[in-house]
């Protein structure tokens, strides 16, 4: 039966805590859910399975939502997730067990990994160097460690997240309403004049958001982007940008980018 980990990645910190997750659990299978958003009817045969991916708004990324309610999970024994951010105080568990209740499952356990951050939107923002990458890198394989001990011995933990270093104000009231902004939640992508017409972007789109015309990625306004921040990461001339709004100055003109050492643009792609 063994065990399987669905995961979905966009910069790569979600893609390197799936592998090393393998590596560690045996007979672990991995498969990326993006391969799966066309099927209607999923089905598991592992009696554990395992869900990676990043926090996304403080929630499970739209891709993560749409696959989740496809998923037959009778064989499943025992079910854990671990996710990604930048130290972000999240619903995603909480989201995910509600999930799981209506197909009679439940989260046995559940992680937490803080980790670099994908997202230059912001003045603040600062592409994590090498030591701080390592630095990191540490605390993720003790974490994992850790990890494969409980899932290993399907121990239930189910603890209360004190770990988390980016407050929302108001995080208890606003919770609720998160699913709302969401769904309209968006963002205009374009590329500037050093876009070369590599493709880069639209090989790494997981949305299949991005189609080249006259040599230049145009953004689809049909296809729901997934927010994953690939395209804006992966381009090898930096040339992906975030249109700022009225209300929302972006700086991605200005900021450096940032994806996982281990995980390249192949990488990426290789979910689709």
């Amino acid at each position: 039966m063994g065990t399987e980990i669905y995961y979905f990645s966009g910069s790569g910190n979600s893609l390197h805590v799936a592998r090393e997750l393998q590596k560690r659990i045996p007979k672990a299978k991995l498969i990326p859910i993006v391969s799966l958003l066309n099927n209607e009817n999923i089905k598991t045969s592992a009696n554990t399975v395992g869900f990676v991916f990043p926090i996304h708004l403080a929630m499970i990324p739209r891709p993560v939502m749409e696959f989740l309610p496809k998923l037959n999970l009778n064989s499943a024994e025992y079910i854990f997730a671990a996710v990604t951010r930048i130290g972000t105080r999240h619903r995603a568990f909480k989201d995910l067990e509600k999930i799981l209740k209506k197909k009679g499952k439940g989260l046995d356990a559940f992680f937490n990994l803080n980790m670099a951050s994908n997202d230059p939107k912001s003045k603040e923002f600062k592409a994590a160097t090498a030591d701080q990458i390592a630095e990191i890198e540490l605390e993720v394989q003790n974490k994992l460690d850790y990890i494969q001990d409980i899932v290993i011995n399907k121990k239930i933990v189910l603890q209360k997240d004190t770990k988390f270093t980016v407050a929302i104000p108001g995080f208890s009231v606003l919770s609720p309403f998160l699913p709302f902004f969401n769904k309209m939640f968006n963002y205009d992508f374009y590329a500037d004049s050093k876009c070369t017409g590599c493709r880069t972007c639209e090989k790494v789109c997981l949305s299949g958001k991005i189609k080249m015309i006259d040599a230049k990625p145009v953004w689809q306004k049909d296809v729901k982007c997934f927010f994953c921040y690939a395209c804006l990461n992966y381009c090898p001339e930096k040339a992906v940008q975030i249109k700022s709004s009225r209300f929302f100055k972006v700086y991605t003109e200005e900021n450096e980018r940032y994806s996982h050492p281990y995980a390249n643009a192949d990488d990426i792609t290789g979910q689709k």
